[in-house]
């Protein structure tokens, strides 16, 4: 019955959510381990109550599990149950209170909004490679696209006159994302030449390509944005911590937290929830340093 379970949820999620090979891969290992600490309690998985759920990811813990693997055990268990709600093996959602400590959370980094300011201005724009990297800068920034996302972005998925980009993410779910004025400027720049890096090719399917005119790699646009934060000293950085920034500026400004998920490509508003986190430990902050009595 428990694997029975546990296949049609899988299954669901692979048909109807389009989750990809490794999340289902993930999901499928948290909710071995689940199984096998409910088996060891004498119970199966429509007999957890909340506490039994709080007490697995404690164990999780106290196995040294870091805590990006217990969120994602969390985020598995909160869909498996809330499928066997809707599937009617269970009336209650004993996972609907349950969150991992906040002292288990790493909170993911970003960068104040004078560091993205550096960051975008680094590029030497009188070259045509320092004008597509500082289109690439700003559309990452401005959309919050994962980097494969953006590297394998098509051309013709852009919609400069109404300011919209067109992404197939994980699990290939297609998603309408935002493009501000800014990185609307900058990609037009880029464009204008953008034929000067074709070669024999003037087919080339995807948005940004290298300077022999083929698609960039995941790598080669990594380095690039290591080499130019370090060149503006704000120390080593990746694409995601970009990502990170835009969804943390727009919930800081007051965007609210579903408008974040749908522009992030989240398929569930728990992995997008981390960056309330953020927030809140800014407002802390901000209140420890300024309140006369705090």
């Amino acid at each position: 019955m428990t694997m029975l379970l546990e296949e049609r949820f899988l299954n669901y999620l692979r048909v109807e959510r389009g989750l990809s090979t490794n999340t289902l891969v993930a999901y499928r290992a948290d909710l071995a381990k689940l199984a096998t600490f409910a088996g060891a309690n004498d119970k199966d998985f429509v007999s957890l109550q909340p506490d039994d759920l709080a007490a697995f990811l404690r164990e999780l813990h106290k196995k040294g599990l870091d805590p990006k693997s217990i969120a994602r055990a969390l985020v598995a268990i909160r869909g498996f149950f809330k499928f066997l709600v809707q599937d009617g093996h269970v009336k209650l959602d004993p996972s609907s209170n349950l969150e991992a400590p906040k002292s288990w959370q790493t909170l993911p980094r970003f960068l104040a909004t004078e560091e993205v300011e550096r960051l975008l201005n680094a590029p030497d724009i009188t070259t045509d490679l320092g004008l597509r990297d500082k289109a690439m800068l700003e559309v990452l920034y401005a959309t919050g696209l994962r980097v494969t996302e953006l590297v394998t972005l098509p051309k013709a998925n852009l919609n400069l006159e109404l300011g919209f980009l067109t992404v197939f993410g994980k699990g290939g779910k297609e998603r309408a994302v935002p493009i501000g004025a800014s990185a609307v400027g900058w990609t037009q720049k880029y464009l204008s030449i953008r034929p000067r890096l074709l070669t024999r090719d003037k087919t080339a399917a995807e948005l940004f390509i290298s300077e022999v005119g083929h698609r960039l790699s995941r790598q080669a646009f990594w380095k690039m944005i290591v080499r130019y934060g370090e060149k503006v000293r704000i120390g080593h950085i990746t694409p995601h911590l970009l990502r990170h920034s835009f969804a943390t500026h727009l919930l800081e400004n007051g965007a609210d937290l579903r408008s974040v998920q749908m522009m992030l490509g989240h398929s569930d508003i728990s992995t997008t929830q981390i960056y309330t986190h953020i927030t809140n430990e800014r407002l802390r902050e901000i209140y420890q340093r300024f309140h006369p009595r705090a």
